[in-house]
């Protein structure tokens, strides 16, 4: 598939990617290549990439936990730790092989280690192909708290290697392409259409899509590369998703939910503010909420969980002077960005969720 080289950092995919890698080190000659994976990456994907590349150093292998648990900074300071003893220097190449975790923290690590060495992502499940590792977005939680730490800063490249999906477990494939139906309701008619007609039986095409998505996402970063206004779209279903994210991980009474998950139920309820608020086509929403059926379980909430899902909400990003503020939709790809909703209105959306998906 033909490269996106027109943001900051160039997108390349499948087996092109390992000819740029290797044309960037005999190019920049870095002093060391460091690879981040995780417990997973090491062992699932970690061969692929060093069958690939014959690198003229031998790197350097760095492996942090798996999970969204431990995309925390006492992680960073251990990678930091483990960088020093190495005698790493400013010249290192650093490359983050695993999901959106190890991009974003990697991502990070390379960002503020001896204030910044080059780094390339190369991300090995769906969520980060078409999303995390595209942006330049990188950071950690604070707590409980989703990306509280953190700073944009674009990697050398980021390359798609559609062949590391095979080592994804369903759930997270399911997952990731939350992002993907989150892009093809914030872009056009066309690609929502892609989006509601692919078929996960098949997966026939999904390359496609992966491509289309990350040319969505790339576009509106160039836009608006550290998010004053068009790149707020990029949340769409993500103030209460990610509010739901966490409570879910918090709560001692309710099953842990995946990114995408959460995602789904925030797009779900999100679309329905969006109705309420400005007109957005009914028919659209329930072609989401079947979209979300065939996808995603059901998520049961424990009752009074709202109480606590709106206390969380309350430290998003997209926040300004204390008001929650929702990105929401007139149509497929029609935004209205900073937009602050009465109580009774989110309580009204998070009903209908209950009741109606």
């Amino acid at each position: 598939m033909q490269a996106i080289t027109s943001g900051a950092a160039p997108v390349y995919f499948n087996e092109q990617i390992y000819s740029e890698i290797t044309r960037y080190i005999e190019q920049y000659s870095p002093s060391s290549v460091v690879i981040l994976t995780d417990d997973n990456t090491y062992a699932d994907c970690l061969p692929l990439l060093l069958d690939q590349i014959n690198f003229p150093m031998e790197p350097n292998i760095l492996v942090m936990p798996a999970g969204e648990a431990f995309k925390t900074m006492e992680v960073t300071v251990s990678i930091i730790d483990e960088l020093s003893n190495l005698l790493t220097d400013r010249k290192a190449l650093m490359i983050n092989l695993g999901g959106g975790v190890v991009t974003d923290l990697g991502g990070f690590v390379a960002s503020i280690y001896k204030r910044g060495i080059t780094y390339i992502n190369l991300p090995t499940s769906l969520l980060a192909m078409v999303d995390a590792s595209v942006g330049g977005k990188t950071g950690v939680d604070h707590g409980m708290l989703k990306n509280q730490i953190g700073v944009i800063n674009n990697g050398a490249m980021v390359g798609v290697d559609i062949d590391y999906l095979a080592t994804l477990p369903e759930n997270q494939m399911r997952s990731g392409f939350a992002e993907i139906i989150k892009h093809g309701l914030i872009s056009n008619k066309d690609y929502w259409s892609a989006v509601r007609n692919f078929d996960p039986g098949t997966m026939e095409g999904l390359d496609v899509l992966i491509r289309d998505s990350v040319v969505i996402k790339s576009d509106v970063v160039l836009e608006d590369p550290t998010e004053k206004g068009l790149r707020k779209i990029l949340n769409f279903g993500h103030t209460l998703g990610h509010a739901i994210e966490t409570y879910s991980l918090e709560s001692d009474v309710m099953d842990d939910l995946l990114h995408g998950e959460a995602i789904a139920v925030g797009m779900v309820m999100e679309t329905y503010l969006s109705v309420k608020r400005f007109g957005f086509p009914e028919s659209s929403l329930y072609d989401l909420m079947n979209l979300v059926r065939s996808y995603y379980r059901k998520v049961s909430f424990p009752e009074n969980a709202l109480e606590e899902i709106n206390t969380y909400m309350l430290h998003d990003k997209k926040n300004v002077g204390g008001r929650v503020n929702f990105v929401l939709l007139e149509d497929i790809g029609v935004h209205k960005i900073d937009q602050t909703i009465d109580p009774e209105l989110i309580k009204e959306a998070f009903e209908f969720y209950v009741n109606e998906v």
